[in-house]
């Protein structure tokens, strides 16, 4: 079994979505980021940056007397769930690094780049002009890119579906949103159709639905969500 914690995002929604292409057995543990679940310190103990997504693992037989292994960071938790499935991703060394080579991409690139667009976009207090440009222009760099490998393929990699589409997808998924349209990257918007017809995906991105934000935060959620810095983390939050 796995506890999976979680919060329907699209980093939550890439490690839900490998959890039901594989249909592991998982249970999963809301974790409430705009009321501070996440500086609990049973939660700290998992995932020390207090973000989710997050597993702990009890099937690995490692970690300790009761075999349960604590993953964070959502690449690692892929990563790890790959290898213990064997999995969506090649075993093949040049395949192998390929998908490697997007993971890290995803978690360098395209997903701080998106997050930070959907902060200034949906989020911050007063419209930033140079936050919007900036967070915009390496989003649709991002976006560019990702077309460009995927003209002539089916997915990321040659080898087939993989984490590393798993990793991409969901903040793809989240384009118009972020006020960008896909009319000029027509791979990106079949590789995205593609994906998003699988019944795994429509399982994991419904999950935790109802816990959707309806709402803009209020000032309270927004110290937890966007005011944090060294001290919140010496004292606890």
């Amino acid at each position: 079994m796995i506890d999976f914690y979680y919060w329907p995002t699209p980093n939550g929604w890439k490690v839900a979505i490998m959890l039901e292409e594989c249909a592991l057995p998982y249970d999963m543990i809301p974790l409430n980021i705009s009321k501070g679940d996440q500086f609990k310190p049973e939660f700290l103990a998992i995932s020390p940056n207090n973000r989710m997504p997050a597993i702990v693992d009890h099937e690995t037989g490692e970690g300790g007397s009761e075999g349960a292994m604590p993953i964070f960071e959502s690449g690692a938790i892929l990563l790890h769930l790959a290898r213990r499935t064997g999995k969506f991703m090649p075993q093949a060394p040049r395949s192998l690094k390929e998908c490697e080579e997007w993971l890290f991409w995803q978690v360098g690139n395209l997903g701080p780049m998106a997050g930070q667009l959907s902060h200034f976009r949906n989020y911050a207090p007063e419209q930033d002009a140079y936050a919007l440009e900036r967070y915009a222009g390496e989003y649709a760099r991002c976006l560019a890119v990702l077309d460009q490998r995927l003209a002539g393929r089916d997915f990321i990699l040659d080898w087939g579906y993989s984490i590393a589409d798993m990793i991409c997808w969901p903040w793809v998924l989240i384009a118009k949103p972020l006020g960008q349209s896909l009319e000029d990257f027509p791979n990106l918007a079949r590789w995205r159709q593609t994906i998003k017809e699988r019944p795994a995906v429509q399982r994991a991105v419904d999950l935790g639905k109802d816990f959707r934000r309806s709402a803009p935060p209020d000032e309270a959620e927004r110290d937890l969500l966007f005011r944090q810095n060294a001290a919140s983390i010496k004292r606890g939050r």
